[in-house]
């Protein structure tokens, strides 16, 4: 008679969002994705601050962090990497080629505008993630999925993570603030957003976590819904108005419960050609 032997399963992931909430610069989320004795984290924040404090919640996880991987190339994405790095310095760096490129290019600039208004928490030093070539990610025995690589905004994906139906929206999902449009800023870039969010739709995910959130987590796929009708409401009204003052005060009136006015009203003058926004 042969002995049984207990069958191995699999892990089961779990994720943890890490969001400052609208009282910060940027209420830009880092999510913390966890097996059994690794972990993957996914953005950096913006300020040393809030990276401490993104610090302190790994550590509290217990597990060991394999990756850190950048979503995309704006500074409240990566800015904090120092502070994360010097925490978990065996943890690699990687965004996508795109992303990674973007940032090389862009970052002292960056710093140059950010810096002033970081005041102490601006970085000490700038983090650019080595490239990654391939469209996943591993964690023990699963892979995390980055969507939207062959499309036509290489720097705007998302994270599926398909073991647990949940995706990582990053800057392409808001929830709970006004939504950032000065880096789409014609009907084409906007298309392809909209169409992006379609496909995270059709992944039919459980969860979908925020790349920003003003308040709390929206539940399913409140949140892609929630972006793509503020996306369709903000050319509507873009059409219309005569300034970026009119835009600002439409948006208002159509949401009236959102924070992150800061964001809607240099979206407004990008679109209404009153500022210049790269």
């Amino acid at each position: 008679m042969q002995a049984d032997h207990p069958t191995t399963r699999p892990t089961t992931l779990t994720t943890q969002l890490f969001n400052p909430g609208d009282k910060a610069i940027f209420a830009v989320s880092s999510v913390l994705v966890q097996g059994q004795h690794d972990a993957v984290l996914i953005d950096a924040q913006f300020s040393a601050t809030q990276a401490r404090k993104l610090v302190a919640l790994i550590q509290a996880s217990g597990k060991r962090l394999i990756t850190i991987y950048i979503s995309h190339s704006d500074p409240d994405f990566y800015f904090g990497l120092d502070i994360v790095h010097s925490a978990f310095p065996d943890a690699r760096i990687v965004a996508t080629p795109y992303v990674a490129a973007r940032i090389e290019a862009t970052k002292d600039d960056k710093l140059k505008i950010w810096g002033p208004q970081l005041g102490k928490d601006a970085p000490k030093r700038l983090i650019v993630p080595q490239p990654l070539y391939d469209n996943t990610l591993s964690l023990e025995d699963h892979v995390l999925q980055i969507v939207g690589l062959e499309g036509f905004s290489p720097g705007r994906s998302f994270v599926w993570i398909p073991s647990i139906r949940t995706v990582a929206g990053g800057v392409l999902v808001s929830a709970g603030q006004h939504v950032w449009m000065a880096d789409t800023q014609t009907l084409e870039s906007r298309a392809i957003w909209l169409t992006m969010l379609g496909q995270i739709k059709a992944l039919a995910p459980l969860q979908v976590l925020p790349g920003h959130i003003g308040h709390a987590l929206p539940r399913g796929l409140e949140a892609v819904d929630f972006t793509a009708g503020y996306i369709r409401s903000f050319e509507n009204e873009a059409s219309k108005a005569r300034n970026s003052t009119e835009l600002i005060e439409a948006l208002k009136q159509r949401y009236p419960e959102l924070g992150g006015e800061g964001a809607l009203e240099i979206s407004a003058m990008v679109a209404k050609k009153e500022i210049t926004w790269k």
